[in-house]
């Protein structure tokens, strides 16, 4: 990997924005990080309104102490007209949430594929040559469609509440997919999801159903009977770490993966961008959950 030209000086500033912004684990994840690598810098949380996206680029910019930064919900959009450049697979995936400066440039990347192909791999799951379910249609859902096209799954179906919404997603994934895959629509919590999920090799839930905070933390996305037997099942919730929809998997005999990893990597791929080197993922890892309050 070519080495950032941050990694020749001493960084004292970096941040993430978003809104809202104080359940961020970023800082806590990269605050652990950079002292462990010798890196003289912070990161801060940036609580950021719609209409201050604009400026928060704008300061990032313009001070030279400020050298990178992190975007999350529900910027990863907006962001972009402010930046000069957008990596190809962020601008197929429609979302950015990392910035890079550099000789005054801005450049925008998306590290949540990486992240999530990263997690699953890890997790003992080769998405190549599976069929996969994507629960929900929001800008996650694009992200994980993209990777898992990507990473070679045959096929790919995708369910949501939302009919509308779940057809403009479709379009999106179809007109920007890496390779050709074919995508299903499917219903909520009907017949359909059942059978594609009693078909499936790989199921990830990128909705916000089983969310501690969430108006439906005690709800699981599927119907029970919709897990079988050593199917994989990635939930991108990581509050708690074991969600409904994961302990249904567990007893279901199914292979569930945590969403926590999904961060983490999209982390280090973040800190490879601004630093050219690796942080330790076991060092983010441990903050991580330290902040959860998770016992390893």
């Amino acid at each position: 990997m070519p080495v950032c030209p941050y990694a020749r000086i001493t960084m004292n500033r970096l941040g993430i924005i978003g809104f809202p912004i104080a359940h961020s684990l970023s800082p806590v994840i990269y605050n652990a990080a950079f002292p462990a690598m010798g890196i003289d810098a912070t990161f801060e949380a940036w609580l950021t309104p719609a209409e201050d996206v604009g400026t928060a680029v704008a300061r990032l910019r313009q001070e030279p102490e400020t050298l990178g930064m992190s975007v999350t919900v529900p910027h990863k959009e907006a962001v972009q007209p402010f930046l000069d450049a957008i990596e190809p697979t962020a601008k197929a995936i429609g979302a950015v949430n990392c910035i890079t400066k550099a000789d005054g440039r801005l450049t925008g990347h998306n590290t949540d594929q990486y992240g999530f192909i990263r997690s699953l791999r890890e997790g003992g799951c080769d998405p190549a040559g599976m069929h996969a379910v994507i629960l929900g249609a929001g800008g996650s859902a694009h992200t994980v469609a993209y990777a898992l096209a990507e990473a070679g799954v045959v096929s790919l179906a995708m369910a949501n509440r939302s009919p509308e919404r779940l057809k403009t997603t479709l379009e999106h994934a179809e007109a920007t997919s890496p390779r050709p895959v074919p995508i299903e629509a499917l219903g909520w919590q009907d017949e359909s999801v059942t059978k594609a999920c009693r078909d499936a090799d790989l199921i990830v839930n990128t909705t916000s159903v089983g969310m501690q905070g969430g108006p439906a933390l005690e709800l699981s996305p599927l119907r029970t009977g919709d897990l079988k037997e050593d199917v994989w099942v990635f939930d991108l919730v990581y509050r708690p770490l074991e969600t409904p929809l994961l302990l249904e998997a567990r007893e279901a005999g199914a292979r569930p993966i945590a969403g926590l990893d999904m961060l983490i990597y999209q982390g280090v791929r973040c800190v490879e961008l601004w630093t050219g080197r690796e942080p330790s993922v076991d060092i983010m890892r441990r903050a991580a959950k330290g902040a959860l309050g998770i016992k390893d």
